[in-house]
């Protein structure tokens, strides 16, 4: 299936900090359209922006109408207080969809951006988790459903329609400019730890994740892959090395109080993310490195930096989830 050098690259929930910021560096090198039911202020005018649940049938048009050269899915909703039914209806349907609609259009390239928390933190985990090992994150963490199933789907997608060159990226946590559960934890005033744990913390700038999604639409690149960033570090040395006071907690004092405030709606971090800050979830980024001579540009220190010097965020507001 040959590429077209004038279509376009269609992003998926380009209004979320990490698409609009994928945009504004997207739309140097390609034409963009973008697909949101929310509003893109300050979009770039020469990306057009169709304001469309994903679900809907009026995508079909934007595909029967544009010439797309490759459609690039960051459309997942994480937000663990939407109705069930309404999250996997988004996550799950809309990823058929656009997936249908790829194949139906001939559309010769599809990258998914999925995350390394597919796999699970656990107490079991092997030192360094490979590509092809199984999805357990949904054992622990029912809301995280969705994202594994959508993972799935793409990987089914990829095996069954070899003609159509799939990427799926599977990045370690994502932090910068983002509000996300790493992101916002890390920007707390005073840190809660669990006693007793220090896991082993793998870190990526948003900045070097756009730069694994442009390099994941180059001709003839498909596969699935971890995408890490700089080397691992304790937990307790990156809060250290940020600077802020933390909290240590008792497991089950934890895990007790996060789950009251979750229900009371004191915090929007559901109860099994604890396991995040408890338990390893190391991966293997060595063959998207490999095969696309990736290598983050933001070490560690230039992470660290970010946070030491940010604006701590409230009490209040502490271990909030992205909408």
């Amino acid at each position: 299936m040959p590429y077209d050098p004038d279509g376009a690259v269609v992003v998926t929930g380009i209004c979320g900090r990490l698409g609009r910021n994928l945009a504004r560096h997207l739309h140097r090198e390609y034409e963009v359209i973008g697909l949101d039911r929310r509003p893109f202020p300050a979009c770039p005018k020469d990306i057009k922006h169709y304001r469309i649940d994903i679900r809907r049938k009026k995508v079909q048009d934007v595909f029967a109408k544009e010439p797309i050269r490759a459609v690039l899915h960051m459309a997942i909703l994480h937000d663990p207080r939407l109705d069930a039914e309404e999250h996997h209806s988004f996550n799950v349907g809309g990823t058929r969809n656009i997936l249908e609609y790829c194949l139906k259009y001939k559309i010769p390239k599809v990258v998914s951006l999925s995350s390394a928390n597919v796999y699970g933190p656990r107490a079991d985990n092997t030192q360094f988790i490979t590509e092809d090992t199984p999805l357990l994150a949904a054992e622990r963490f029912g809301d995280i459903r969705d994202l594994v199933l959508v993972d799935m789907y793409a990987n089914t997608f990829f095996w069954k329609h070899p003609e159509v060159e799939t990427v799926i990226l599977r990045p370690v946590h994502i932090v910068g400019n983002v509000s996300n559960a790493p992101s916002n934890y890390l920007r707390l005033e005073r840190i809660p730890v669990v006693m007793g744990y220090d896991p082993m913390v793998q870190l990526i700038h948003e900045n070097d994740v756009i730069r694994a999604m442009m390099l994941a639409l180059r001709p003839g690149i498909k596969g699935i892959f971890n995408v890490v960033g700089p080397e691992a570090i304790p937990l307790s040395k990156l809060l250290s090395e940020i600077g802020r006071p933390t909290l240590p907690v008792p497991s089950l004092l934890f895990d007790r109080a996060v789950e009251m405030m979750f229900r009371l709606r004191l915090t929007s971090f559901p109860p099994p993310e604890i396991d995040h800050i408890r338990f390893v979830c190391m991966v293997d980024g060595s063959s998207f490195a490999r095969e696309l001579k990736f290598m983050p540009k933001h070490s560690m220190d230039d992470i660290i930096r970010s946070f030491r010097y940010a604006a701590p965020d409230s009490d209040r507001r502490q271990l909030k989830q992205p909408n």
